[in-house]
């Protein structure tokens, strides 16, 4: 699809000479702005930012109806297309390819241009910077992705394998980082950057810390190489993001927050099941940050002290009024203002990182459990949510069971502890919050990777990753599953594990994604496990 993954043209103005000697002063407009004045301020390059940090999530189709949905974080009560679509394995809607490419890759692309053409090192390394953020998310949906051929005019355009991806962006993040430490008071972003205010130190840290949340992801398939990588991060003397004072969130240039229209607006997405699971077993704190109790008090009474009820991910779903009096996501979120701003990458995630290098024996990681904690801690103060310590100490409480009371008689969309059938399974077990020193690593991980998943809403691809790589947290699957040979089977003991290509390349760069596929190392479809997703063991 080469009009995709090609720079967006910019309107240039012609000037033309004249023979009246005072031509240009009569005819200059007094109110416009120069391109002089464009340049000193940076505005040429630095107005490309928001559009581009604007869109590194997606919304609806793109993210809420995917992996939110996939990961078991938010789930909808809304049968789209007769209820057979994305939730339920049959792919209606693959469109974060787009996303990336039109504003974010395209707008990175003239910046660099610009910015090389003058000399202005630090603006090429903030869009490259933006642009491996993208180019990292969009290939946790697809895998092989085109990259370092981007901008090409060829009729067939090549993919990057997941492996030369990861070794471009482990290279670039060293260019990155030089670059900004060797202009630290560089003063020229601070107009566009409304992350941390134009300071160079802060983006060094997220820097370092996507080098870290890389070499994870890479760490069963390429040890040796995500071994490297992580500890050249842990030992970067520029930092991690270690506090709430370093988080990187992306202001909502847009003015709105896409789950809240998504929740408040069209009534299409509610808690899941496996967060009631989670957070009522575990009584967590920041329950009632992340929902609204459910408007029906008939629909847990199991857990009468604790009023909220979640939809199942990949349910069989009746009419949408059926569950909308489930609990909603928290009015906090609604009304949003373009002041407000979406995490990114906070400092728990960093600690959780930690807590999972030092089971892997990096260098420098420090504490599994004092990473652990501090996570947790960090994650209920980032959202104001008390009994952290309690929390932590606490050795018995467990995920509770599930039970759709709008699902009429049966076991229909209900998950249990005890049951053998795929559908109704509870898989989350006897997992408890307490870290044990004597437990074995995989349980170890798997406390740390649940923690993690419960600290990631709201920002849930790097939870999505985590769960295909580690298989934590052992989420329920799904009760409909509606894949078929169109996109690929999936089995009812596994989970969807990509997105396909898009039908836009398939058609326009059909030997583009034919390489692809082979650099994928299996069918282009939705059961074939990417690159770091190698199902073997942990450890």
């Amino acid at each position: 699809m080469n009009k995709i993954i090609k720079y967006i043209s910019i309107v240039t103005l012609l000037v033309f000479s004249a023979c009246t000697e005072n031509f240009e002063e009569i005819n200059t407009n007094p109110y416009q702005i120069s391109d002089a004045s464009l340049r000193q301020d940076n505005n040429h390059v630095g107005a490309f930012f928001p559009t581009m940090l604007g869109n590194i999530f997606g919304d609806q189709i793109e993210h809420n109806l995917c992996h939110d949905s996939w990961v078991r974080h938010l789930a909808t009560p809304t049968p789209f297309v007769g209820g057979i679509n994305n939730t339920t394995y049959y792919i209606r809607w693959n469109v974060y390819w787009n996303r990336c490419y039109n504003q974010v890759f395209a707008l990175s692309g003239r910046v660099i241009e610009i910015a090389e053409a003058e000399g202005n090192d630090v603006f090429v390394a903030w869009a490259r910077l933006i642009r491996i953020l993208s180019a990292s998310r969009l290939s946790a949906y697809h895998g092989p992705i085109i990259y370092t051929n981007y901008g090409s005019l060829e009729n067939t355009i090549l993919y990057d394998s997941e492996e030369t991806l990861y070794n471009t962006w482990f290279d670039e993040l060293d260019d990155i980082v030089a670059t900004f430490e060797a202009n630290s008071d560089f003063g020229g972003m601070a107009a566009f950057d409304a992350s941390y205010g134009g300071s160079i130190p802060n983006w060094i840290k997220f820097a370092n810390s996507m080098r870290l949340q890389l070499a994870m992801r890479i760490s069963k398939i390429a040890p040796d190489l995500a071994k490297a990588e992580g500890e050249k991060a842990i030992a970067a003397s520029g930092g991690l993001i270690m506090t709430a004072a370093d988080d990187f969130k992306i202001k909502l240039y847009n003015g709105f927050f896409p789950p809240a229209r998504i929740a408040w607006g069209w009534g299409d997405t509610r808690m899941s099941a496996s967060m009631e699971s989670i957070l009522v077993g575990y009584e967590d704190g920041r329950l009632s940050k992340y929902f609204e109790p459910a408007t029906d008090n008939t629909l847990y009474p199991d857990h009468p002290d604790h009023p909220y009820k979640g939809i199942r991910n990949g349910a069989t779903l009746g009419a949408k009024d059926d569950r909308l009096t489930y609990s909603n996501i928290s009015k906090d979120f609604n009304p949003t203002t373009a002041d407000g701003m979406r995490r990114c990458f906070m400092s728990s995630e960093t600690h959780f990182l930690l807590a999972e290098a030092a089971l892997r024996g990096w260098a420098g990681a420090g504490s599994a459990q004092a990473h652990y904690e501090q996570g947790v801690m960090d994650s209920f103060a980032e959202w104001g949510a008390a009994g952290a310590a309690d929390y932590l100490a606490d050795d018995t409480k467990i995920p509770v069971d599930y039970n759709d009371p709008k699902a009429g008689t049966g076991d229909v969309n209900d998950f249990r502890t005890g049951e053998t059938d795929p559908r109704i399974m509870n898989r989350f077990g006897n997992i408890t919050v307490k870290w044990d020193e004597a437990a074995d690593n995989e349980v170890k991980l798997e406390k740390i990777i649940t923690q993690k998943w419960i600290a990631a809403y709201m920002n849930t691809i790097e939870a999505w990753v985590d769960h295909r790589r580690t298989g934590y947290p052992k989420l329920p699957y799904n009760y409909q599953n509606d894949s078929n040979e169109d996109w690929g089977i999936i089995p009812a003991d596994d989970f969807l594990r990509r997105m396909p290509f898009v039908d836009a390349e398939r058609n326009n760069n059909a030997a583009g994604v034919a390489d692809a596929t082979t650099k994928l190392g299996g069918p282009d479809e939705i059961g074939t496990r990417l690159w770091w997703d190698t199902g073997g063991p942990n450890f």
